[in-house]
């Protein structure tokens, strides 16, 4: 696919992803997010595993922007999880924004900015009152201008399960 990079004069509206969208969000996810593109297999597996979470009783909503010439020129993923409810979160609902990728050819032109504002819209409607992501330094400014603030506690880490037969160190 080569995609349409002409400028238009108004940046595409946001639409709600549907099941159907999972290859190309993982596909986006994986040329713009993740540190290392994933191989085939991974590809397949993540498409099967957000697919199904995209479904109508799924944890996962997305927004999505189409690409001219077929594809998706941007997406944003949030994962909602349950909290303990209490004066700020009476829902018990929360949302880790998982991802927000736009394809080179399409950046600069407001898609990140229309589809993570209908994706909180969403999570908003759905009664998620906490938002939690991980910034790059170059979109720092656009989740300021949406009110999210940076709190220098968090930490991570990644802790895999030998595999059967490997002892721990």
């Amino acid at each position: 696919m080569t995609p349409d990079t002409s400028t238009p004069t108004a940046a595409p509206a946001a639409r709600a992803a549907t099941p159907d969208d999972a290859a190309e969000i993982s596909r986006l996810r994986s040329a713009y997010v993740l540190s290392e593109p994933l191989g085939e297999e991974w590809l397949d597996r993540t498409r099967d595993h957000l697919a199904g979470r995209l479904g109508p009783a799924g944890d996962a909503r997305a927004y999505v922007v189409d690409a001219p010439n077929g594809g998706l020129a941007a997406c944003a993923l949030g994962l909602i999880h349950p909290v303990l409810p209490g004066p700020r979160y009476p829902k018990g609902l929360a949302a880790r924004i998982h991802l927000v990728a736009t394809h080179t050819d399409f950046r600069r032109r407001g898609l990140a900015r229309a589809t993570v504002a209908a994706l909180l819209d969403h999570l908003t409607r759905d009664g998620v009152t906490l938002f939690e992501l991980h910034a790059s330094k170059d979109a720092t400014r656009l989740y300021e201008e949406f009110g999210f603030a940076s709190k220098s506690a968090l930490m991570r880490m990644t802790r895999l399960s030998p595999a059967p037969g490997e002892g721990r160190p």
